[in-house]
């Protein structure tokens, strides 16, 4: 397990955290804030909503401060496996990376989505 990861996540959970991102990014439900710098500063800030971040990073150094960040602003944060598909569920060009995504704003018919994540990140950090 990579060092900025805090908890794991099974497999079925990442599926639905895809889907969220695709659902604020892609379809216009949400506002995402893509790369380890916006989504650092969205935290910082306290204005990320939860936190996604990839699990194949190179170096993981690169996001083992998001975490703790995350916890001192009380940000859920999940974790996927893959950057290359995060950078497509958040309507990224093809071909790209994200290390992470922070979700930033949530319309009324993407909370569903959003809400159920959540859920997910209180079973999995306990």
């Amino acid at each position: 397990m990579s060092v900025h990861v805090a908890f794991e996540t099974p497999q079925d959970v990442h599926e639905i955290v895809y889907e969220m991102v695709k659902a604020l990014g892609k379809d216009g439900r949400g506002g995402l804030k893509k790369g380890a710098n916006e989504v650092t500063k969205a935290a910082e800030r306290g204005t990320a909503l939860m936190v996604v971040m990839a699990e194949d990073v190179n170096p993981s150094e690169l996001l083992a401060h998001i975490p703790m960040i995350c916890k001192e602003k009380s940000i859920p944060f999940m974790y996927v496996p893959d950057q290359t598909y995060l950078a497509e569920a958040a309507g990224m060009s093809d071909g790209t990376k994200t290390a992470a995504v922070a979700v930033v704003d949530v319309k009324k018919d993407g909370e569903d989505r959003f809400n159920e994540v959540r859920g997910h990140y209180e079973t999995l950090s306990a």
